[in-house]
C-alpha cells in the first residue's frame, strides 16, 4: 500500500512539474520578429506599404518562403485545394478532434506588415516552440495560413462549406479571379467542396491578430480577449426629390433630397451613440444625381452600415433610423426607397471557457487584459461554424491598421504568441 501511495505520489509531482515546465516555456521574440521581418520584404514598395495581395506574386513567392520553412521544421505540411497552407503536428491521442490556429499573409493594396502576418508568424513560432522543447499535446495541432481572408476569407469560407460557385468567379485585387487565383497558389476551384469540414470536426480554433483599433492601447492593456465578431448588416438609402435649376428655383418651392439625406447622416450618429454598448454605425458613401453644382439634385443615395454583437440590437436600431429617414423624406416632400444589400455576416461569439482560458494564459505571463469585440471580420469568423473560437487581440499603434503606417512591438507581437501557446497548452488538457 505504502509503494502504491508513493507511485501516485511521484506520479503527481511529475504531473505538476510538467505543468509548471510548460507555464515557464516561451516563444522566441527575436526569432518572431525576425520571421515578421523577412515576409514583409514579399512585396514591399517604395512608399513602404505591402502590395503582396492574394494570389499575386509576391503572394506567391511568400507562400513558398513559408511552406520551406515549416517543411523544415519537420511539420506535415499541404495545400489544400482552396489553396490554404496547413502543417500538422500529431497528438498523443490522435482519436481527438484538432486544436487549430493560424490567420492569413495576404494584405490590402499598399497594407501594412503585421495585419495576418502577426498572427500567422507568431503561428509558425508557436509550433517551432512546442517543437524544441519536445511538448506533444494530447490533440493534434494545426496551423494554418489561410487563402486571401482580404479578399472575402476565401479559405476559411471553404473550410466551413461556404465558398459558393459564383463567389469563385469574383475578381480579386490581383486582377484574377478567385478561381483562377486558387490555381496560381496549388489549390483546385473543381475540387473545392472536397475542403468542407463538418461542425464538430474541429476541437477548438484560436487566432491571434493585431487589434485594429484603438481601445487596448487607450486602456493601456496588453492583451485582448475577445468576445465575439460583430455582424454586420447595409443598407441603400435613395432620397428622390426634383431636379432643378440651382439659379432660378426659390428655395421655398424646392424638392431637395440632399435635405432629408443630410438630416438622415446626423441622425445616424445621434441615435446609434443613444445605445449602451459599443455597437456603430456608418454612411461611408454618397450621391448626387445628375451631381452637377449648379443643379438641385433629383436624386440621393447613400449607404447605411451597422456592427454590433447582437443582430437584434442591429435591427432595433435599424428600424428607429428607417422611421426618422421616413419622418425626414415626408417633412421635404421627397420620397424615400430602401434596400437591404446582401452582404452581411452574422456574429460569431467566442467560446466563454476558451475565453477563460485566454485571460487566465495571460495573467499567468502578468500580462494585463480587457475584454472587447472585433469590429473587423476574420477567419475565425467563419471557423465558428465548425467549433469554438477564440480570438487574442494585441495593441496596434494609435488604432491604425490597413495602412503602411499600422505598427505593433516586438514585445506586444511577443505578448501575443506567449498567451496563444500558453492558451493551447490550457484548453489541451480541458478539451475533449
Amino acid at each position: 500500500m505504502k509503494y502504491i501511495f508513493c507511485l501516485l505520489l511521484l506520479s503527481f509531482s511529475v504531473s505538476c512539474l510538467k505543468a509548471q515546465e510548460t507555464q515557464s516555456i516561451l516563444v522566441n521574440q527575436n526569432r518572431l520578429s525576425g520571421l515578421i521581418k523577412e515576409l514583409s520584404t514579399y512585396g514591399k514598395n517604395e512608399a513602404g506599404g505591402s502590395d503582396r495581395v492574394a494570389y499575386s506574386p509576391h503572394d506567391i513567392a511568400a507562400r513558398k518562403f513559408l511552406i520551406q520553412k515549416l517543411e523544415k521544421l519537420g511539420l506535415e505540411v499541404s495545400v489544400d485545394f482552396s489553396g490554404n497552407i496547413i502543417a500538422k503536428k500529431a497528438g498523443s491521442n490522435p482519436r481527438l478532434k484538432p486544436i487549430i490556429f493560424g490567420s492569413h499573409i495576404d494584405e490590402v493594396p499598399n497594407g501594412g506588415d503585421y495585419d495576418g502576418p502577426v498572427g500567422s508568424m507568431g503561428a509558425i513560432e508557436v509550433m517551432e516552440t512546442l517543437l524544441e522543447n519536445n511538448i506533444t499535446t494530447l490533440h493534434p495541432l494545426e496551423l494554418i495560413l489561410f487563402t486571401n481572408e482580404e479578399g472575402g476569407v476565401v479559405g476559411s469560407r471553404a473550410i466551413a462549406g461556404q465558398l459558393s460557385p459564383e463567389a469563385l468567379l469574383t475578381k480579386s485585387s490581383s486582377g484574377l479571379t478567385q478561381s483562377e487565383g486558387i490555381r496560381a497558389v496549388g489549390g483546385n476551384p473543381d475540387r473545392i467542396m472536397e475542403v468542407k469540414r463538418e461542425k464538430g470536426d474541429i476541437a477548438a480554433f484560436l487566432e491571434l491578430h493585431i487589434e485594429q483599433g484603438g481601445n487596448l492601447e487607450k486602456n493601456q492593456k496588453q492583451i485582448g480577449v475577445v468576445e465575439g465578431i460583430v455582424a454586420i448588416e447595409w443598407w441603400q438609402f435613395t432620397f428622390k426629390g426634383m431636379a432643378n435649376h440651382a439659379g432660378t428655383t426659390p428655395m421655398n418651392m424646392r424638392k431637395d433630397p440632399m435635405l432629408p439625406a443630410a438630416k438622415f447622416i446626423l441622425a445616424v450618429n445621434e441615435t446609434v451613440k443613444s445605445y449602451e454598448g459599443a455597437q456603430v454605425g456608418t454612411v461611408g458613401k454618397i450621391e448626387a444625381f445628375p451631381g452637377a453644382g449648379n443643379v438641385i439634385p433629383g436624386e440621393v443615395t447613400l449607404n447605411l452600415e451597422l456592427r454590433d454583437l447582437s443582430s437584434e440590437k442591429i435591427w432595433k436600431i435599424y428600424a428607429e433610423l428607417e422611421s426618422k429617414a421616413r419622418a425626414f423624406a415626408e417633412e421635404s416632400g421627397t420620397e424615400l426607397q430602401i434596400v437591404h444589400q446582401e452582404v452581411a455576416s452574422k456574429p460569431a461569439l467566442a467560446n466563454p471557457a476558451i475565453q477563460k482560458a485566454i485571460e487566465n494564459s495571460a495573467s499567468s505571463l502578468g500580462l494585463s487584459t480587457m475584454y472587447l469585440p472585433s469590429g473587423a471580420g476574420h477567419d475565425a469568423q467563419e471557423m465558428a461554424r465548425l467549433g469554438p473560437i477564440g480570438m487574442i487581440f494585441i495593441p496596434s499603434k494609435n488604432g491604425v491598421s490597413h495602412s503602411p503606417q499600422e505598427y505593433s512591438s516586438p514585445e506586444a507581437i511577443a505578448n501575443g504568441a506567449n498567451v496563444l501557446l500558453q492558451t493551447i497548452l490550457r484548453i489541451d488538457k480541458e478539451l475533449d
